[in-house]
Parts: structure tokens; sequence; C-alpha cells
């Protein structure tokens, strides 16, 4: 497997069953792979802050007998020049073609972590910065969230789904909650893509003018009514996210969409789910989060489970 930036990456190389089994086999045996990585190096650029990606990749990698050697983009490394043909005469140092190719040399396999400008939809959903390190590093690279996908959490919280379902198809709410700051598409989008991959009934609830794109939720049930989507759900995954239609725009923040106790009284007993960072008592009251319902500190541990299967099957294509 030479690139993860979605779910169609799992499904065209080792397969989707095969990867959970997979996960199911490194919860139980974490340490099996020791070997895999040895003398092998994990480089990891984040462009934007993060917490559960950072860690679970690196302790991923060291599970698999990795190194890694983690660069903040603009911090421990030049700032990067995106575009071709450009007279570099302005605030960019380096262009991505040449620091993409050296990373590629120093490492066997690279993570890249970008975000939405959320100001230019076409440049968003070009992926202009990781298809670029795809192009040119010359290595496997693996997105730790990009403009449009967070494909190793998605993969994190399709396992604990598969951990905690009790039914052979659950029904899934994804339900946008209310935010005070814009946030991109790219959580939302992702879980869609790979819910819809999965053997689950995906609903997507949120207010007019929050619609995400259609490639990403073709095949599921969207509706503007959240009451009727929590009717008999197994699982509710709430995030925010800006306008898709009015791009990057917050158009509503209001707080009837807030997933309380009342809320999750609609469901079937649903578990309540979140990829964090999150707004207390603004996506999720302290009632359900800190309750018996709330898994997503399993979410955040899986983390670690998405990861090393990737790498892993990464790992055994370089072997």
């Amino acid at each position: 497997m030479n690139r993860f930036t979605s779910v169609h990456d799992l499904i065209n190389g080792p397969g989707l069953t095969q990867a959970l089994q997979d996960a199911r086999n490194v919860v139980a045996h974490p340490w099996n792979h020791e070997a895999l990585g040895k003398h092998r190096t994990l480089g990891l650029l984040f462009m934007n802050p993060s917490l559960r990606t950072r860690m679970s990749t690196q302790k991923a990698a060291n599970l698999l007998g990795m190194d890694t050697i983690v660069l903040n983009a603009g911090a421990d490394s030049w700032t990067l020049e995106t575009q071709d043909g450009v007279v570099m005469d302005g605030g960019t140092t380096e262009h991505i073609k040449e620091a993409a190719a050296v990373m590629g040399r120093y490492c066997d396999i690279l993570g890249i972590r970008t975000f939405a400008g959320l100001t230019d939809r076409e440049k968003d959903y070009n992926e202009t910065i990781l298809e670029s390190f795809v192009r040119y590093a010359g290595v496997p690279v693996v997105s730790l969230e990009s403009a449009t996908r967070h494909p190793l959490q998605s993969f994190a919280d399709l396992i604990t789904i598969e951990e905690h379902k009790a039914t052979a198809r659950p029904k899934v709410v994804l339900t946008w909650a209310p935010h005070p700051k814009p946030l991109p598409q790219a959580v939302a989008n992702s879980f869609a893509e790979w819910m819809l991959q999965a053997e689950v009934d995906l609903v997507i609830a949120n207010p007019e003018g929050y619609d995400l794109s259609s490639d990403f939720v073709k095949g599921a049930t969207v509706t503007h009514d959240q009451d009727a989507a929590l009717d008999g759900a197994h699982f509710v995954y709430a995030k925010n996210w800006s306008s898709y239609e009015q791009y990057g725009q917050i158009l509503s923040k209001d707080r009837a969409w807030t997933v309380t106790e009342d809320k999750m009284a609609l469901t079937n007993n649903a578990k309540f789910m979140h990829c964090l960072p999150v707004r207390r008592n603004m996506i999720v009251s302290d009632g359900v989060l800190d309750g018996p319902a709330s898994i997503v500190l399993d979410e955040a541990a899986h983390r670690v489970t998405a990861a090393q299967v990737v790498l892993m099957h990464m790992l055994k294509g370089l072997a």
C-alpha cells in the first residue's frame, strides 16, 4: 500500500474486512509485528496543531519497531511553496517539490497533516499539499488529516463501532452541532465516506445550508430534522463543520443542535462518539460526555490501532 488518504486505499489494498481483522489482532497482540519496522523511519510533518494524531501515530510506529522524526512546518522547517512556476520572491522559502523529495530520502514512510484554508473551496478540495507529497516524496504517504478527509480518525471510528455494536447493522447518525469557529468538513466527509463502505445504516442530520458535498454522502439518508434522525439510533457521532455551499461560513450557532441527555433519550440506547477535542456544552453536554454512553476515549485509543494497521501494511510493501 503506497498511500493512505481515504477508505478506498484500504479497499484497494488489503480490503476493509482484512483491515478490521488486523485491527482486532493488534489490539490483542500489539507487539507482534515489532520486528517489521526495524531500521525503518517514519517522518511526520504537521502543518496545524495535533494531540491524538501526533501521539497515536508515534506510538503506533514504536509498536512496529520504527524510528520517528517529527517536524512542525514553519517552526521546525522552512515555509513551503506549493504553486508551480512561481517566482519565489515572497514569504515562502522552499518549494514542496524539493522538500517532499528530501524527506523521502530520509524516511521510509511519510505522514502529512494539512488543514483546509476555508476561503478557496476549489484549492482545498484539490488537496494540493497532500497530493504534492504523494507525487514527489518517492515513498508511501499517510494522511494525518487533510483539507477534505481524516482517514485515520475514521478508521478508528469504524473500529470502535465494530467493537461496541450490539446489532449486525446498526443505525449510525452523524449530526452537525454548533461551534463558535468555522471548521472544515474533513472529519464529517471522511466519517460519511467510511460508514458508506461499512455494514451500517448512515443518517446525516444538519441544518439547511450545511449539506456536505455529494461526493462524500451519496447513498446516505440526509435530513434537516435532528430529532427524527436520532430516533432509534445505535451510535450518535456529533461534529461541527462550516458550510460547504457557502464555503467556510458559519450560518448557524443554534444550540438546539447540541447533543444533550434529552437528545440521547430519543435513541435506542445509543453510544456517543466524537473525534476530540470537543467543546463541552456546545457540541455535547457534560452529562452525555461524562456519562456511560460516551465512547470517545475508546475512539481516541483506537487511533493507535488504526495507525498501526496502516503502517503495518505499508511496511509489508517495503519488505
